[in-house]
């Protein structure tokens, strides 16, 4: 088979070529810091609105993800109504809240 294929012999490496090991520890480095700068911030604010989520009660002022304020009126599982004004009351998921204001901060807008 030495007819088609010659021998080949193994060099020592070349004084420029980088060490495996180096490329190894590079892309752990990366991956710890793609985790400390995006995953673990991120974790961080879904635990946050999970809490802030169960927490919820009848009569919090809270505001929703597109900027409706309003006066949690009732709690149905994973719905809530929302007293907007003295006429108009809207229907929301639990998840659609983004903060809880507060007491007061309604009227004093």
């Amino acid at each position: 088979m030495s007819f088609f294929i010659s021998s080949a012999m193994a060099a020592p490496a070349a004084p420029g070529e980088p060490n495996p090991l180096i490329t190894v520890v590079m892309f752990g480095g990366l991956f710890l810091f793609m985790y400390l700068v995006i995953i673990r911030p991120q974790r961080k604010r879904q635990k946050e609105h999970r809490s802030l989520v169960e927490n919820l009660a009848k009569g919090d002022e809270v505001v929703t993800n597109s900027g409706i304020l309003g006066k949690i009126a009732k709690i149905d599982g994973e719905y809530l109504v929302l007293d907007v004004s003295d006429t108009v009351e809207l229907k929301f998921q639990r998840a659609a809240i983004h903060a809880v204001l507060p007491k007061g901060t309604i009227k004093a807008i």
